[in-house]
């Protein structure tokens, strides 16, 4: 039972640190948040979309097309 527990935090464990390290760490192992626009518009939104449909499929799929979207506006 503590094992299936434990293993529901780790889809949101594994995306949280996919999506920091994208939005806040640079190529050269920096912390920055310099011209990263689209990416921070679009992890709000990603955000907003997990917390409301709890569908990790469907956050990255729309987290995807906000990011093709808004960097083509920005």
């Amino acid at each position: 039972a503590w094992f299936n527990e434990w293993m529901r935090y780790v889809p949101i464990s594994l995306f949280t640190a996919l999506v920091v390290k994208d939005l806040f760490i640079s190529p050269v192992y920096t912390v920055t948040i310099v011209n990263r626009a689209p990416e921070m518009i679009a992890a709000v939104i990603v955000i907003a979309i997990a917390y409301w449909t709890r569908s990790m499929a469907l956050s990255v799929v729309l987290g995807l097309i906000a990011v093709f979207l808004l960097a083509m506006v920005v």
